[in-house]
């Protein structure tokens, strides 16, 4: 995974994908209770483009063909990880947090969203809910990013959902 050695987070994408019911898709992490946009980290020599749609594809079975970019996030986010977090499986190695760039994703098609292309899948669970729904689900040290990102994607999901 890429450092951002200036400042100890690990690169990172969020997805944010709309289905045609304009709901999102939100997914549940393995044994837990917390409930999340898919994620993932950047490796090397890959673009933040290129590991979102490896990502999408990892994560959730959802391939580069199946979707249509709607827009990208203007600017890198960073959270930092409770301490209590950075001692479970999936921990970041030492990175204070994540610096994360964001997508946001239309399918053209439905999907068969599935957890089985990842080796050690980071969901057991999904639902495809209201647009601001992820805020009342997502975990707190999150929900500050949630909120910026999809405010910042708002106006299009309005373009897309709301005419």
């Amino acid at each position: 995974m890429l450092k951002d050695n200036s400042s100890g987070y690990r690169k990172n994408v969020g997805l944010i994908i709309l289905n045609k019911q304009c709901k999102v898709l939100l997914c549940k992490r393995s044994k837990t209770d917390n409930w999340q946009f898919p994620q993932g980290g950047i490796d090397k020599n890959e673009t933040p483009l290129d590991a979102a749609y490896r990502e999408l594809f990892e994560e959730v079975n959802i391939q580069k063909n199946q979707v249509e970019l709607i827009s990208e996030y203007p600017e890198w986010i960073k959270y930092d990880l409770p301490p209590k977090f950075k001692k479970t499986p999936y921990t970041l190695n030492g990175f204070k947090g994540q610096n994360q760039k964001w997508f946001l994703f239309m399918l053209k098609e439905d999907v068969n969203i599935s957890f089985h292309n990842d080796l050690k899948p980071e969901f057991d669970s999904y639902d495809w809910v209201n647009y601001w729904s992820p805020l009342e689900k997502i975990i707190y040290f999150k929900k500050d990013v949630y909120e910026k990102v999809l405010k910042g994607f708002s106006e299009k999901f309005t373009e897309l959902c709301l005419k």
